[in-house]
């Protein structure tokens, strides 16, 4: 299995550990994104929330980065003033309580998946 490079890049090339990885997600709810801006990390959402993976040698992989998805894209949580936001480009979401508890519970869910990967 093998993901896309957009613009020539090489496509990655994943171990048979890095396969099993991903298809164990795959039966956890997790479905696979990608970001051409990110095109070396293999992307996963599950409901509101997605996160980047990076390949590490061996097999497997590690978490790059999560975020909660505004408008379908990773967003990138700053603070403005008084204010938590997810932002990407000109689309910004509040980081309400129940945002942050979603993407904890996905971070955590995703973890516990990884490590019942290896």
């Amino acid at each position: 299995m093998s993901g896309g490079a957009p613009g020539g890049g090489s496509p990655l090339q994943f171990t048979p550990q890095q396969v099993a990885a991903l298809e164990r997600l795959g039966a956890r709810g997790f479905a696979p994104a990608a970001w051409p801006m990110y095109e070396r990390q293999v992307g996963v959402r599950k409901g509101n929330c997605a996160a980047l993976l990076a390949p590490v040698e061996g097999g497997g992989f590690r978490i790059a980065a999560t975020g909660y998805l505004v408008a379908g894209q990773l967003g990138v949580k700053i603070t403005r003033g008084e204010r938590m936001l997810y932002v990407w480009k000109k689309h910004e979401i509040e980081a309400t309580p129940d945002r942050e508890a979603e993407l904890q519970h996905f971070v955590q869910e995703l973890r516990d998946a990884l490590l019942a990967a290896t």
